[in-house]
Protein backbone atom coordinates (compact mmCIF):
# COMPACT_ATOMS: atom_id res chain seq x y z
CA UNK A 1 0.00 0.00 0.00
CA UNK A 2 0.97 3.35 -1.22
CA UNK A 3 -0.40 6.78 0.89
CA UNK A 4 0.02 9.98 -0.86
CA UNK A 5 0.00 12.37 2.66
CA UNK A 6 -0.11 15.65 0.12
CA UNK A 7 -3.14 14.89 -1.85
CA UNK A 8 -6.07 16.23 -1.94
CA UNK A 9 -7.89 12.94 -1.46
CA UNK A 10 -8.96 11.88 1.74
CA UNK A 11 -6.41 9.16 3.43
CA UNK A 12 -9.80 7.21 4.30
CA UNK A 13 -11.06 6.92 0.56
CA UNK A 14 -7.03 6.43 -0.02
CA UNK A 15 -7.28 3.67 2.03
CA UNK A 16 -10.86 2.20 0.87
CA UNK A 17 -9.48 2.59 -3.15
CA UNK A 18 -6.36 0.58 -2.13
CA UNK A 19 -7.65 -2.34 -0.56
CA UNK A 20 -10.06 -2.07 -3.21
CA UNK A 21 -7.46 -2.04 -5.86
CA UNK A 22 -5.91 -5.22 -3.65
CA UNK A 23 -9.52 -7.34 -4.31
CA UNK A 24 -9.34 -6.26 -8.25
CA UNK A 25 -5.72 -7.17 -8.70
CA UNK A 26 -6.58 -10.20 -6.36
CA UNK A 27 -4.37 -9.72 -3.65
CA UNK A 28 -6.81 -10.49 -1.78
CA UNK A 29 -9.29 -13.09 -2.97
CA UNK A 30 -13.08 -13.94 -1.72
CA UNK A 31 -12.73 -15.62 2.42
CA UNK A 32 -9.37 -13.73 2.73
CA UNK A 33 -8.78 -11.80 5.81
CA UNK A 34 -7.49 -8.19 4.59
CA UNK A 35 -4.77 -6.32 7.28
CA UNK A 36 -6.73 -5.48 10.72
CA UNK A 37 -6.75 -1.56 11.02
CA UNK A 38 -4.12 -1.57 13.80
CA UNK A 39 -1.80 -3.22 11.62
CA UNK A 40 -2.17 -0.45 8.48
CA UNK A 41 -2.27 2.22 11.19
CA UNK A 42 0.88 1.19 12.53
CA UNK A 43 2.69 0.38 9.09
CA UNK A 44 1.87 3.38 7.53
CA UNK A 45 1.14 5.84 10.27
CA UNK A 46 -2.61 6.82 9.68
CA UNK A 47 -4.44 7.51 12.70
CA UNK A 48 -6.63 3.89 13.23
CA UNK A 49 -10.17 5.55 13.09
CA UNK A 50 -9.46 7.17 9.39
CA UNK A 51 -8.31 3.31 9.04
CA UNK A 52 -11.61 2.32 10.00
CA UNK A 53 -13.54 4.75 8.28
CA UNK A 54 -11.92 3.51 4.48
CA UNK A 55 -12.90 0.15 5.44
CA UNK A 56 -16.24 1.03 7.04
CA UNK A 57 -16.86 2.37 2.93
CA UNK A 58 -15.82 -0.85 2.35
CA UNK A 59 -18.16 -2.72 4.02
CA UNK A 60 -21.25 -0.89 3.13
CA UNK A 61 -20.14 -1.46 -0.62
CA UNK A 62 -21.09 -5.30 0.30
CA UNK A 63 -16.97 -5.22 -0.60
CA UNK A 64 -15.76 -7.34 2.39
CA UNK A 65 -17.17 -8.17 5.93
CA UNK A 66 -16.40 -7.50 9.97
CA UNK A 67 -16.29 -10.49 11.82
CA UNK A 68 -16.80 -10.12 15.07
CA UNK A 69 -13.43 -10.39 17.20
CA UNK A 70 -11.66 -12.13 14.25
CA UNK A 71 -11.44 -8.95 11.47
CA UNK A 72 -12.34 -8.02 8.25
CA UNK A 73 -12.49 -10.40 5.45
CA UNK A 74 -13.32 -10.47 1.56
CA UNK A 75 -17.02 -11.01 0.62
CA UNK A 76 -17.54 -14.13 -2.02
CA UNK A 77 -18.54 -11.19 -5.14
CA UNK A 78 -16.27 -8.52 -4.29
CA UNK A 79 -14.04 -8.98 -7.11
CA UNK A 80 -17.14 -8.88 -9.96
CA UNK A 81 -19.04 -6.47 -8.16
CA UNK A 82 -15.86 -4.16 -8.44
CA UNK A 83 -15.40 -5.29 -12.15
CA UNK A 84 -18.81 -4.75 -12.86
CA UNK A 85 -18.78 -1.14 -11.15
CA UNK A 86 -15.33 -0.52 -13.07
CA UNK A 87 -17.32 -1.24 -16.15
CA UNK A 88 -19.75 1.27 -15.59
CA UNK A 89 -17.50 3.81 -14.77
CA UNK A 90 -15.86 3.16 -18.79
CA UNK A 91 -18.70 3.07 -20.16
CA UNK A 92 -19.83 6.58 -18.31
CA UNK A 93 -16.88 8.05 -18.35
CA UNK A 94 -14.83 6.89 -22.07
CA UNK A 95 -17.31 5.57 -24.65
CA UNK A 96 -19.97 7.98 -24.34
CA UNK A 97 -17.19 10.60 -24.59
CA UNK A 98 -15.64 8.78 -27.30
CA UNK A 99 -19.24 8.15 -29.22
CA UNK A 100 -19.63 11.75 -28.71
CA UNK A 101 -15.95 12.69 -30.34
CA UNK A 102 -17.00 10.37 -32.96
CA UNK A 103 -20.01 12.17 -33.91
CA UNK A 104 -18.42 15.70 -33.74
CA UNK A 105 -15.49 14.00 -35.94
CA UNK A 106 -18.10 12.37 -38.32
CA UNK A 107 -17.14 9.68 -37.93
CA UNK A 108 -19.84 6.90 -38.66
CA UNK A 109 -20.55 3.99 -36.16
CA UNK A 110 -18.42 1.50 -39.00
CA UNK A 111 -15.41 3.43 -38.59
CA UNK A 112 -15.41 3.98 -35.41
CA UNK A 113 -15.93 0.30 -35.01
CA UNK A 114 -13.21 0.05 -36.88
CA UNK A 115 -10.26 2.20 -35.24
CA UNK A 116 -11.74 0.67 -31.97
CA UNK A 117 -10.42 -3.32 -33.70
CA UNK A 118 -7.40 -1.50 -34.86
CA UNK A 119 -5.53 -0.47 -31.53
CA UNK A 120 -6.68 -4.38 -30.08
CA UNK A 121 -4.23 -5.06 -33.35
CA UNK A 122 -1.80 -3.14 -32.17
Amino acid sequence: MQFNFNSSEPLYMQVADQIREAIFTRIYVAGDQIPSTTEISRNYHINPATVLKGMNMLVSQNLIEKKRGIGMFVVYDAYQKIVDQRRNEFYQQRVIELVKEARRLNISEDELVKLIERGFGQ
